[in-house]
């Protein structure tokens, strides 16, 4: 079942379902509990990856379609075991997409959208300042992306859904399907290798500053 990517997820006036009530629709056939997962989750999705890769590309649509494509096959295959609600189970879904596809361009030398950006352009013309420190901000970001898409997929999972998209630690634990303390283990260490990769990413932009 393939769900087309819509702008704002809007399909019109529906009765509102419970999450409960989408889940056994879904698994019982109905095509239209499919339609109402999409609009339940189509902001989350979209925003989770946006927050993830830093942009909608050419191929934002597609990483949507991957996410949902991954919730349904949860749902039909009762691997979604309903210990959260399906926002939260789809952030997470949309986080790993997100960090996959971040790893994916990495290999490919690809990892950063270096496209130009009108808004740039027409902020730096009202104050050189505040574009100055935008770029700035922009290149810290696309460091961070690339940072988390070399570490430990799980310690990076656990960083983004805490740290990133406001998870607490007991719903980490449930949608990474570990305890308590294995998610905090995950987070903590996570956390330390992430500031070490940083450091070490300063470093070697101060080394090349200095021999150039």
């Amino acid at each position: 079942m393939r769900l087309r990517v819509l702008p704002g997820g809007v399909r019109g006036q529906e009765p509102v379902a419970t999450d409960e009530e989408i889940v056994e629709g879904i698994q019982g056939g109905d095509r239209a509990a499919a339609g109402q997962l999409y609009d339940r989750l189509f902001r989350v999705v979209d925003g989770t990856l946006y927050r993830i890769v830093g942009r909608r590309g050419d191929d934002h649509d597609d990483l949507v379609q991957s996410v949902f494509e991954q919730i349904l096959l949860s749902v039909l295959r009762r691997t979604f075991a309903r210990r959260c609600s399906l926002t939260s189970w789809a952030a997470c879904i949309a986080n790993n997409v997100g960090l996959n596809a971040l790893r994916s361009w990495r290999r490919q030398r690809c990892v950063f959208d270096r496209s130009s950006d009108p808004s740039l352009a027409q902020e730096w013309h009202a104050d050189a300042t505040a574009a100055e420190r935008l770029l700035v901000a922009r290149s810290d970001l696309d460091r961070l992306r690339a940072c988390l898409a070399a570490m430990d997929p799980r310690r990076a999972a656990a960083v983004v859904l805490h740290d990133a998209l406001g998870h607490d630690l007991d719903e980490v634990a449930r949608l990474s399907g570990v305890s308590i303390a294995a998610a905090q283990s995950r987070l903590v260490r996570g956390r330390r290798e992430l500031a070490q990769r940083m450091a070490a990413d300063e470093r070697s932009s101060d080394r090349g500053t200095e021999e150039a």
